[in-house]
């Protein structure tokens, strides 16, 4: 059998990618069901975009290949299919969208997208090998336990990274790539909480505060979230893709509070009140009992000289912390690295030597912040390269 295109994956990016080629398309898929990912997304409702998506919110080696995409491709482009397809939504914070209703919506959406662009949808089925020549790829398919050679002109990789491998993640891409020369970006999780060693934080699971979540290199005001294994919520999330193992990192968890002034003038009201009393008037009271440990807060209030009053807000501004690692592909929503952009054409996603072979959406060297960022780059790209093939005779 011969096809105009072939996708290898019925994610984000490849089913965008089916709807705009212009048919005589097939998209391969080993998973049950087309959009798993998509579908647990967000608590099952999908961040599918972000209002404030600009490149600044991507990591790449190459910060400005994605620019080329997302401009043809905004999310206000994406809004416009979900309100036309009747898909109700909702903005939370930092310009995050949601549905109202289930994810499964988005799913059902891209899957009618490329079906009324003439693309065919296979599940369950697995590739087996990869040859080219000429201007022929043939491929080498498992389908209901059977082989099945197909061939195409073009061949698109968008089968994500290596994240959350019970979702189906394989790394396949990467394979592919290797197999035609198409350098990689060390791989690495992303959007993943922080882990430290003999359970330091499982007193304080459970308890969560805004934070200002620092290291050399980026910082993030969001909510940190103390867990049974160390660090998650959306700052450590934001965090962690650009953190390195061993690398130091700082919380500020008094971001936006004059927490000093309030001391000092509580001192004047209530000098018999116990510190750590007053701090969990400010702070979770669970961390303030660990914290008095970790700083050694003791005595009242009255007891506190102005210069200690600081030396104690200076330590809850900038305390210093060392993960021992990261949760790692298991529960990381991302894969940061991966295809070289170098060898990639920004406008097409198309591989600059060889031909007729295009990369998509995670598979690719650029990764999207939390926040429906990662969506926006698959449906950007996504659309790239459909365009692109549609265009050809």
């Amino acid at each position: 059998m011969f096809k105009k295109t072939v996708i290898l994956g019925a994610g984000a990016a490849g089913m965008m990618c089916a709807a705009h080629a212009g048919g005589d398309c097939l998209v391969l898929d080993h998973a049950k069901s087309p959009g798993e990912k998509i579908r647990i997304s967000g608590g099952g409702r999908c961040n599918f975009t972000n209002l404030d998506t600009t490149p600044e919110n991507y990591l790449s080696q190459n910060p400005h290949f994605c620019k080329s995409a997302l401009a043809r491709y905004t999310q206000w482009d994406f809004i416009s299919l979900v309100d036309r397809y009747g898909i109700a939504w909702h903005e939370k914070n930092l310009g995050q969208l949601f549905c109202d209703g289930s994810a499964k919506q988005i799913v059902a959406m891209m899957v009618e997208e490329l079906q009324q662009a003439g693309a065919d949808l296979w599940l369950q089925t697995s590739v087996e090998k990869i040859r080219h020549e000429g201007e022929t790829y043939h491929l080498t398919l498992l389908r209901d336990g059977k082989p099945q050679q197909i061939s195409c002109k073009n061949l698109v990789l968008a089968t994500g990274g290596k994240s959350i491998p019970k979702m189906g993640a394989t790394g396949l891409a990467y394979d592919i790539a290797r197999q035609f020369d198409l350098p990689l970006i060390d791989t690495r999780p992303g959007l993943v909480p922080f882990t430290f060693p003999d359970g330091r934080f499982t007193a304080l699971a459970g308890t969560a505060l805004p934070t200002r979540l620092s290291n050399a290199r980026a910082q993030f005001d969001e909510a940190l979230l103390f867990t049974h294994r160390g660090l998650s919520g959306p700052a450590v999330l934001q965090l962690s893709s650009y953190w390195h193992e061993g690398e130091e990192i700082t919380a500020n968890l008094i971001p936006t509070m004059d927490l000093f002034t309030l001391l000092r003038d509580q001192r004047q009201l209530q000098g018999r009140r116990a510190l750590t009393t007053e701090l969990a008037r400010h702070l979770p009271g669970r961390l303030v009992d660990f914290l008095a440990q970790e700083f050694k807060i003791e005595g009242r209030l009255a007891d506190q000289s102005d210069a200690a009053l600081q030396a104690l807000c200076t330590q809850l501004e900038t305390w210093r912390l060392t993960p021992g690692g990261s949760e790692g592909y298991r529960t990381a929503e991302v894969t940061l690295g991966g295809i070289d952009t170098d060898v990639l054409s920004s406008k097409t996603m198309e591989a600059k030597q060889r031909p007729g072979l295009f990369a998509i959406g995670e598979a690719v060297d650029v990764t999207g912040w939390l926040g429906g960022y990662n969506f926006q780059w698959a449906w950007a790209s996504g659309h790239a390269t459909g365009t692109a093939i549609a265009a050809r005779s």
